[in-house]
Formats: structure tokens, C-alpha cells, sequence
């Protein structure tokens, strides 16, 4: 028997007879609904005939392992441990280490540092290869196609401080790389100097892009690293997946709803932004890796919605008089957590008498939950759509249904817009570009 999916989605506060006159009407619903059908018709004969590796990927168990395995030799006498990857190959790694705390200001430095320098800066990378002891270090390196330039010159500067510091004869000991296999014989640039140098490998699924890879190896290894449950992960996944794979309706199929929703008001009510608000420091990496999943898939031919994530409450102090203000052009996704009750609790003694009385007795959790749900309704009342999705937990087997449900909302919306979600033909021109510019900078 198929488990729900661990969150609820709701969706009421965007219709026009809820919020009014920015809200959706309900037959333009009811149209995109039906193109929708048509995006989860494909996808489920794609899962049946094997065209979309993706669509397994949540009932795998036979990689793990391989994952283990690696994992376990990387973390051998290790006080270090750096990342390297971009875009697809980080993001979702990222997201899922944040649910130990790391990367924000509740993270307890507990073990093996993690390093996941993915944006690449030339005083940032210099000052962590510095600070770290090269002799306990050690490297995993994501690069789908093995000949992204940006994780291949931290590999490679990693690499050269190890031999400064006479560790080359070690150099194996300090490395693993994660990339595509050899393509009829020929391995590609990372794969190569992977063979060179005899670094333990693993295989990226070539039959699944960067940035949908998030549940294979790519997001799991670094998550095994972490100590986090990876079967939770794709649990979680696999019980989004459920409704598609067995034939539920799109208005029953939340990611399919989501889309359906997403173009219909960018169609009809010119939302053509989409707000991705999370009321939780946990869940800033998973804004990230939505932002690029949902832009770099859908931003083709003229087509697509802007993606731009928001931090709450912090943003909504910074960005709230805007959204309800400023232009009617925007649909909110409000990820609401179980924060009531939880955190520090401020004394009722020392408040009263003060003008804080009202916060006496109350925990910081307390107004997170009460301003989260001012904030969704404050939006919906003043006209502006706003989609809701409630989080009894921040676990592996949630940000799993999470990932699970993105990547099929994208699809899906992908297939509605009439664009191929797995490609990028604009971005290749930046980086040739980059390249000749490096060329001409080295004569």
C-alpha cells in the first residue's frame, strides 16, 4: 500500500471567489488541469518503458553499497572533507546537509568538517585549503560531464597544494569523483584524471541531469557522509511518485495541481514571479536548488515564471510591503513548519510590566507559527495569491517528498509550456566564452 506524501499542500488561497480579483478563476484552473493529465499521461509511460531513469530512481536500493562503501573511505582518519561541484552537483546536496543544521547558525561542528564551496572565488578557495590540514583532508568531486571547468580547477588546486605540502605519493588517499562512465570507450576529462591518479569512483546515472539528480548518488553520498538516513530520502520520494505511477487524477496529484496552478496564474493573471517563502534556516539551500531547477528547465523560447526564494521572517520585513503593495504580478509558496511551542521561552516575570508582556510566556517558535500564518493571510486578504505547504517535520523523509514533488511539478510544467526541462542550450555560450577568454588569457 502506497504511504501519503509527509506534507500537505493547499492551494484555496489563490482562487478569485477566495481572494478575489487576483485570484484564479476556476474554469482557467480546470483548462491547465487537463493539460496537465495529459503531462502525467507521458510520464507514466515513460516510467513504463524506462525512457526516464528519474522515475525509478525512488524505489532503488542496489547503490547504496557502493555509497556506503565510499562514504566510509573518505571519512578514514578525516577532519576535513570538501565538496566540490556546481549547480546540480551541490545544491541538493546542500539542502539535505542542512537538515544536521549545517550552513546556518545552529550548526555544531561535531566530527568531520563539511566544506561545500561551490561558488567559486578565488579568496574563498585559498583561505579553506589554508585553514585545513592537508593530511586529513580529503575531496569528493561531483561532475556529471566531467569537463565542467569550475569543480576541475578546485580538483586540480587541491591537488597541487597536497603535492606542495609533499603528500603526492598519497595523492589516491585524499580523493573520490563521482561522473558520468566512459562513453564507447573513452572516458570523459574527470574520469580520466580519476583513472591517472587510481581515485575511487562511482558512476553518475548519465540518464539523469545535474539538477534532477539529487536523489541518486549524487545527493545521497554527501547525505551518507553527513550520517543522515538515505532510504528516508527516497521514501519520501517514492510516496509523491505513488499517485502518478497509479493513475490518480491531476487534480489529485499535488505537484500536478502545483503546475496547473503556477502557468495558469502566469497565463491569465500575469504572475509571472513565483515567491518560494520557507519559515525555517533548514530549508534556505532547498530554495536554492528549486530556484535553479525551476529556471534553468523552464526559462526557454520566451517561456517561464521567475523563481526567487525568501527567507521568512526575515524577508518578510525586508520584502513585504513590496508583495503587498506593489505589483499584482507574483504567486507565494509559503512553507509552513511545526515551530509552536519549540525554542527558547521568554520569561513571563521579566516582561511584565514592560511593552513585551504579550510575549511573556512564550517560546521563539511561538512567533515564527503566529507569523507565518499572519503573513500567508495577510497576503491572501489583500488579493495575492498564496499556496501553502505544511511541514509536521524537517526530516530525510520529508525533503525527499520535497525534491520528488519539484522535479514533477517542473516536468509536468515543462510539458505544459511546451519546452524540454532537461536541457539548457542558452547556458553553453557563456561557458565557451569563458573558456576563450581563459585561452587568451594564458598567452
Amino acid at each position: 500500500m502506497a504511504v501519503a506524501a509527509p506534507y500537505t499542500q493547499s492551494i484555496d488561497a489563490c482562487f478569485s471567489d477566495a481572494i478575489g480579483e487576483g485570484g484564479l478563476a476556476r474554469p482557467d484552473y480546470e483548462a491547465a488541469l487537463g493539460k496537465a493529465e495529459k503531462a502525467l499521461e507521458k510520464l507514466r509511460k515513460a516510467h513504463d518503458d524506462g525512457s526516464l531513469p528519474l522515475l525509478h530512481v525512488p524505489a532503488r536500493r542496489d547503490d547504496f553499497p557502493a555509497i556506503e562503501t565510499v562514504a566510509a573511505t573518505l571519512l578514514d582518519n578525516t577532519t576535513d572533507l570538501f565538496i566540490f561541484g556546481i549547480g546540480g552537483s551541490a545544491l541538493g546536496a546542500q539542502a539535505l546537509a542542512q537538515l544536521t543544521g549545517w550552513g546556518t547558525q545552529a550548526h555544531v561542528q561535531k566530527g568531520v568538517r563539511i566544506h561545500v564551496p561551490d561558488n567559486l572565488d578565488a579568496a574563498t578557495m585559498e583561505a579553506a585549503l589554508s585553514n585545513a590540514d592537508l593530511r586529513t583532508t580529503r575531496f569528493l568531486v561531483v561532475s556529471k560531464s566531467g569537463g565542467t571547468v569550475e569543480p576541475a580547477i578546485q580538483t586540480l588546486a587541491a591537488m597541487s597544494a597536497i603535492e606542495k605540502a609533499g603528500g603526492g605519493q598519497y595523492m589516491k588517499h585524499h580523493f573520490a569523483v563521482l561522473t558520468e562512465p566512459a562513453k564507447n570507450g573513452k572516458s570523459n576529462p574527470m574520469r580520466a584524471l580519476a583513472e591517472a591518479y587510481d581515485f575511487p569512483t562511482l558512476d553518475h546515472d548519465p540518464g539523469v541531469g545535474g539538477r534532477y539528480a539529487v536523489l541518486t548518488n549524487v545527493g545521497l553520498l554527501p547525505a551518507c557522509l553527513m550520517g543522515l538516513d538515505i532510504a528516508a530520502v527516497r521514501e519520501g520520494a517514492a510516496s509523491v511518485l505513488a499517485p502518478v505511477l497509479s493513475g490518480a487524477p491531476a487534480r489529485d496529484v499535488a505537484p500536478a495541481a502545483g503546475a496547473a496552478l503556477s502557468l495558469a496564474l502566469a497565463q491569465t493573471k500575469g504572475a509571472g514571479i513565483s515567491v518560494f517563502l520557507a519559515y525555517a534556516d533548514r530549508l534556505e539551500r532547498f530554495l536554492s536548488w528549486h530556484c535553479q531547477l525551476w529556471a534553468e528547465s523552464l526559462g526557454k523560447n520566451g517561456k517561464g515564471t521567475t523563481p526567487v526564494k525568501a527567507l521568512g521572517p526575515v524577508d518578510q520585513h525586508s520584502q513585504l510591503q513590496l508583495w503587498l503593495d506593489g505589483p499584482r504580478d507574483k504567486l507565494f509558496t509559503v512553507f509552513m513548519t511545526e515551530a509552536k511551542g519549540k525554542g527558547p521561552m521568554a520569561n513571563a516575570a521579566l516582561a511584565e510590566g514592560t511593552g513585551f508582556a504579550f510575549l511573556g510566556g512564550r517560546t521563539v517558535g511561538d512567533l515564527v507559527d503566529a507569523e507565518q500564518r499572519a503573513t500567508a493571510d495577510t497576503l491572501a486578504k489583500n488579493g495575492r495569491p498564496v499556496r501553502t505547504f505544511h511541514l509536521p517535520a524537517l526530516n530525510e523523509r520529508v525533503l525527499g517528498a520535497l525534491f520528488m514533488h519539484f522535479m514533477l511539478e517542473t516536468m509536468i510544467a515543462g510539458d505544459m509550456l511546451g519546452v524540454d526541462p532537461f536541457d539548457q542550450p542558452a547556458v553553453e555560450e557563456g561557458k565557451l566564452l569563458a573558456r576563450e577568454y581563459l585561452a587568451q588569457g594564458s598567452v
